[in-house]
């Protein structure tokens, strides 16, 4: 049997907001209200996202501004480090299963990812850095695991869970085209080369492909359903219960 999951057309919203969105997704999946799901989702404003018990970053990540507008300061409810979400797209999977491990549930769900990056001709690999990657503030200084490299060493995915019971929410970013001195002026540190063709990537034609991926890779069918007035009444509330 075909399994069926709803897909949630791409959403621009604040970082507090999609938050929310991926927060509300995960906890009515565990209650039986939502089948699994996938969306994704860009940034407005650039925000920086911290992860649920990142507890050290720098001081100059709070009321930081770029060229006159803000970058919001916000925390996830997975774990990792800090991610800055410009230039990037993220992913979201809200899914159940049973899992060996914590890692064999991201090779599980990373599986689509990479899936969809080699059909545009971008072969991607799982990370290696030990432990003492949680003393870093960016998430993307090291790829862990959990996290997608290219072959040349680049670091394009890096992707978080939080789990309950044998739900899970997985999202990730995807670094396509940051801002060099934006990223400097965040992280103190030179931005890494990037093949030029991935700033040439449309948004809309990722996640057709990586959707496309996604129905492989998990056998199964989506229904579109973007949210509802009532689904986003109720986010809101959920949004402001977390600040």
């Amino acid at each position: 049997m075909v399994a069926q999951w709803r897909f949630i057309p791409l959403i621009e919203e604040s970082g507090r907001s999609q938050m929310a969105i991926d927060r509300w997704l995960w906890k009515q999946h565990q209650q039986g209200n939502q089948p699994p799901s996938l969306r994704f989702y860009t940034w407005q404003p650039m925000a920086i996202s911290l992860g649920y018990h990142q507890k050290r970053w720098p001081e100059s990540w709070q009321g930081l501004q770029w060229q006159g507008k803000p970058v919001e300061l916000v925390r996830r409810p997975t774990g990792g480090r800090g991610v800055l979400h410009q230039g990037d797209l993220t992913y979201a999977v809200v899914y159940s299963g049973r899992f060996a491990h914590r890692m064999a549930a991201y090779e599980q769900i990373c599986e689509f990812l990479i899936r969809g990056w080699r059909s545009l001709d971008f072969e991607l690999h799982y990370g290696s850095a030990g432990r003492g990657y949680a003393q870093v503030p960016n998430c993307f200084a090291t790829a862990t695991g959990a996290d997608l490299v290219l072959d040349s060493g680049y670091k394009l995915i890096g992707s978080a869970q939080v789990w309950q019971g044998s739900t899970v929410l997985q999202h990730g970013s995807m670094r396509l085209n940051p801002d060099r001195q934006l990223w400097h002026q965040v992280f103190s540190e030179r931005l890494p080369e990037s093949p030029p063709s991935l700033a040439a990537l449309s948004f809309s034609h990722l996640v057709d492909t990586l959707t496309q991926a996604a129905c492989e890779t998990f056998k199964m069918e989506i229904q579109v359903q973007p949210l509802s007035e009532q689904e986003w009444t109720a986010i809101r509330v959920l949004q402001v219960s977390k600040g």
